[in-house]
């Protein structure tokens, strides 16, 4: 099958979330299926022709946006250590920033002349390539009009007419929300700003116009597929979803195993895997120096690297952190975010400086070595449409603190007599969104870290868990096949 990925990021080229490492990952599994994927993003200043080996795949041609008609190029290179094509829309007017999406936390004002202009370069690239994908899938808002380009304004054309669509949600909180007035950037017909369209409260929602244009919607895991139709998870879109409850699947995703590896990562002072866990201390050990925390090896060192948001659950930690840093415990955090919680962190971090080290930034080799060196790995989402870190830490012997919600859920069972005695116990959830609750699930954990007997049993059932992508691949694959059933080829819309 051939499947053209349209994303605004990719990993390693730029990321700013998950979006990217599933851009980046499953690709390459669906390519070790034997499946001809490839890929197709923006050209950032960040992505560096020279580093990754770009070259000219196309001659200018002209996207119209508007009133304006800009000149793109496309040039080629490949993922890392894969053999998949990824192509790059090149326009400096649009994309030779530092930010992706925003500069200093504020969004680009030029945001759906940016992304409109990169959807309709993806489709007027492609003929031009000679490369004609069966399925068009597209990733979150910055993409969305590409979905709804194929139904209004290219669905009688030969070149994409048997293509099926599948749009995936990442994070349904980011939508692509602009005013009415903006509505000639897409360059779609007016049909389209209705309330069957994009049409959203008066503006123009571009997730919206993916959710109904794609042949089918996937989400990041089940539970979160759920979530999003109830109004407490929708963001304002659940009737839309639950309308096509039919076509919303749940794919949880998985992680690389190449990338995420404790046998064979070079971030790390020490190497090991399941039932050789020396590594492991020397890690912690190697952690605690260089976070500046006393060396105590009976302290639970708990490591947390997320958005310092709200959503990532940053507001009930703070209000359980004083009385949680009275426990044996120790945490080291790594993350950007809101500059009030940079504030309350390095507050704290002053206050208790034997126990909590803060790294307001993004590390990739730190982040590495938090996995690694850390006992258990806190994550109190409030909302998680699938997670990542838990899967990376329960492949590192670093034992899970979560919420029960979203993809967390699905992948991390509570210890309880029952989950220890089945050997399915992988680590420690809490339902309420609160202080309290996060509270007793740490000391639940502290608990658990005394027995030595039971921590190992609960180490080794996470270390030994597949988490790869070659399961979720063929799930994708399955969902592919629905959406060509789908395409105005076989089913007209």
């Amino acid at each position: 099958m051939q499947v053209l990925f349209a994303a605004s990021e990719v990993d390693p080229f730029a990321k700013t979330g998950g979006l990217a490492d599933v851009a980046a990952a499953l690709p390459k599994a669906l390519a070790k299926l034997g499946h001809d994927v490839r890929i197709i993003m923006p050209r950032y200043r960040a992505v560096d022709p020279k580093k990754f080996g770009l070259k000219p795949a196309l001659p200018p041609f002209p996207v119209t946006v508007g009133d304006k008609t800009l000149h793109v190029e496309v040039l080629q290179g490949a993922l890392p250590n894969s053999t998949v094509t990824t192509w790059f829309v090149e326009q400096p007017q649009l994309f030779d920033r530092d930010g992706l999406y925003q500069d200093k936390g504020v969004d680009w004002p030029d945001n759906l002349e940016r992304f409109s202009a990169f959807s309709q370069a993806v489709l007027a690239a492609m003929p031009q390539l000679k490369w004609k994908p069966e399925i068009v899938h597209c990733h979150d808002w910055q993409t969305s009009l590409v979905s709804a380009h194929l139904q209004w304004t290219r669905s009688q054309d030969p070149f994409w007419q048997a293509a099926g669509t599948v749009l995936t949600v990442h994070n349904l909180a980011y939508q692509g929300l602009f005013p009415r007035e903006a509505w000639g950037l897409t360059d779609l017909p007016w049909e389209g700003f209705s309330i069957d369209g994009l049409e959203f409260y008066g503006q123009i929602n571009c997730l919206k116009g993916g959710l109904v244009t794609a042949d089918m919607i996937s989400t990041v895991s089940p539970t979160y597929a759920r979530e999003i139709q109830s109004a407490e998870f929708g963001s304002g879109l659940e009737g839309v979803l639950a309308s096509r409850r039919e076509d919303v699947v749940g794919i949880l995703n998985g992680i690389d195993p190449e990338e995420w590896n404790p046998r064979t990562d070079t971030h790390l002072p020490a190497t090991y895997g399941d039932g050789s866990l020396a590594g492991k201390a020397a890690c912690k050990r190697a952690l605690q120096r260089q976070q500046g925390l006393p060396e105590r090896p009976n302290a639970l060192l708990i490591g947390m690297i997320q958005r310092l948001a709200e959503q990532k659950g940053i507001d009930i930690f703070t209000h359980a952190a004083e009385e949680l840093l009275t426990l044996p415990v120790q945490i080291v955090i790594l993350g950007t975010g809101d500059p009030a919680y940079h504030k309350k962190l390095s507050d704290l971090a002053a206050k208790f400086p034997d126990r909590l080290a803060v790294n307001l930034k993004f590390d990739n080799a730190l982040a590495h070595q938090i996995e690694a060196g850390s006992d258990a790995f806190l994550m109190p989402s409030r909302f998680e449409p699938c997670g990542l870190n838990q899967m990376y830490s329960m492949r590192y012997g670093t034992v899970p603190i979560v919420r029960r919600v979203g993809g967390l859920a699905d992948t991390i069972t509570d210890l309880s007599p029952e989950t220890v005695g089945a050997g399915t116990a992988t680590g420690f959830v809490f339902e309420e969104y609160s202080a309290q609750a996060l509270l007793h699930a740490v000391k639940r954990a502290v608990a658990a870290f005394g027995d030595h007997a039971l921590w190992g049993r609960l180490v080794n059932t996470g270390m030994q868990l597949d988490t790869s992508w070659t399961r979720s691949a063929k799930d994708y694959l399955r969902v592919y096949e629905r959406a060509l059933a789908k395409s105005p080829a076989t089913a007209g819309r």
